[in-house]
């Protein structure tokens, strides 16, 4: 059983392994989270008629069926709304110079949506029609094969023909975050930090006896106690070189953690990696080659702000990033990706874990100034203490687009400091 000083003990030096002392915040009543849910998504439809201006189209038709919706459809969505009903079409005007509003919406199960369809169509006369079916973009490619047959019948090849393939049009709506969310946005980061913090200290992880495992299964239950979810199952690891020990063995004093772990709530996910030490006996902080990869990792992370730019493409970031990195002399590779809506949202890639050189389509979209952005990389240290073994140090923070610095800054922190773990209540014997 661990005593109160051993607790506080633990409590103070996790507050000092992170640059903050992150907090929990606590979910509004469901109505108000609709409430403001619904305030967004009617925000960031609104601008829908100026991204068709933008993106040279003259409107924009989604359809899907109930279990078959278009990937745009989740953003779209009202809070109440748990899935589409029968047949649910939108169709998105530019020009409403011929009458009419600038959105039109269907739920209907039988051929009058057709005519209703048509005689909307017929009144705006667009040019240009975009359809989501891009063949790499999932977020531009929702439109269901069988759903894309039935309206080029039921439409004909008058309006068919005016169809047109606009896949920046979905990344831009969904990849373009509005100033109100982030507020709620960044609670949700720092309460992913709260639980990484407490997960990550005596209070949870008691040397010799709890395994990644029961972490991982902790971190699940402390969301669901907090009426969250999350969109990945945390994932925790012993690092001791390249190779990750098994999920069952027992966490050691000497031992260094590392958590990949994300938040999910009102229609907002997280998605953050920290690193651990559990502290020898007499041990007040990291080992100095573990403290050294970490810095490295930081540095990692300030060079890729520093080449995340609105416009250039993510391959130009990758390519750029990596070679500040070799002229640094430092090791290791990045992943970054959109973060939001989703926890690998619509946006520019840059980087995968196996494609250093160049992502394909992925990798060439344009980063927007407004998306949430996860920079994931790691870091390769050779750590003496480890007896030289190349160890891997992983962090991820997210990112939001701060117009008064023209910068990506940090959402809630970065970590720029081991969290420590206690073994003070453990005898030597058990040591």
């Amino acid at each position: 059983m661990k005593t109160a000083a051993v607790l506080a003990v633990a409590c103070l030096l996790a507050s000092q392994a992170v640059a903050k002392s992150p907090s929990y915040h606590r979910l509004p009543p469901l109505r108000e989270q609709a409430r403001l849910q619904n305030e967004w998504v009617a925000e960031r439809t609104a601008a829908i008629p100026d991204l068709l201006y933008k993106h040279n189209v003259d409107a924009w038709l989604i359809s899907q069926r109930e279990y078959a919706e278009e990937t745009i459809f989740w953003v779209l969505k009202s809070a109440e709304t748990f899935s589409a009903r029968r047949r649910t079409t939108y169709l998105y005007m530019a020009n409403t110079t011929h009458g009419g509003p600038a959105a039109y919406s269907w739920i209907d199960n039988t051929p009058q949506i057709w005519d209703d369809i048509l005689e909307v169509l017929e009144r705006h006369e667009p040019a240009t029609i975009a359809v989501n079916d891009h063949q790499e973009l999932a977020f531009a490619s929702g439109l269901h094969a069988g759903e894309r047959d039935i309206i080029a019948a039921e439409l004909g090849s008058r309006w068919t023909d005016r169809f047109v393939l606009r896949p920046l049009l979905s990344l831009d709506l969904i990849g373009t975050q509005i100033a109100a969310r982030l507020d709620w946005y960044r609670k949700l980061q720092e309460t992913a930090w709260a639980m990484i913090s407490k997960a990550f200290s005596a209070e949870v992880i008691t040397a010799g006896e709890t395994t990644p495992a029961d972490v991982e299964w902790w971190l699940r239950e402390e969301l669901q106690a907090h009426n969250l979810t999350t969109w990945f199952p945390p994932s925790v690891s012993i690092l001791v070189d390249e190779r990750f020990p098994g999920p069952d063995r027992a966490i050691a004093p000497g031992d260094m953690l590392h958590v990949d772990f994300g938040v999910t709530a009102m229609g907002m996910n997280t998605d953050t990696q920290h690193l651990a030490y559990v502290l020898r006996p007499g041990e007040s902080e990291a080992p100095r080659g573990l403290r050294e990869g970490l810095r490295k990792a930081n540095r990692m992370q300030d060079i890729s702000r520093e080449m995340m730019r609105p416009g250039r493409t993510g391959n130009e970031i990758l390519k750029d990033t990596l070679a500040q990195m070799d002229k640094e002399g430092i090791a290791g590779k990045v992943y970054s990706h959109a973060v939001g809506d989703w926890g690998h949202a619509a946006g520019a890639v840059v980087g995968m874990t196996n494609l250093q050189d160049h992502v394909p389509v992925l990798g060439d979209l344009p980063l927007l100034s407004d998306t949430w952005y996860s920079v994931e990389l790691y870091a390769e240290h050779a750590v003496p203490e480890f007896g030289g073994a190349t160890v891997p140090f992983a962090l991820e923070e997210d990112v939001y687009w701060d117009a008064s610095t023209q910068t990506f800054e940090w959402l809630y922190a970065r970590q720029d400091e081991f969290h420590l773990i206690t073994t003070s209540h453990l005898s030597s014997e058990e040591l």
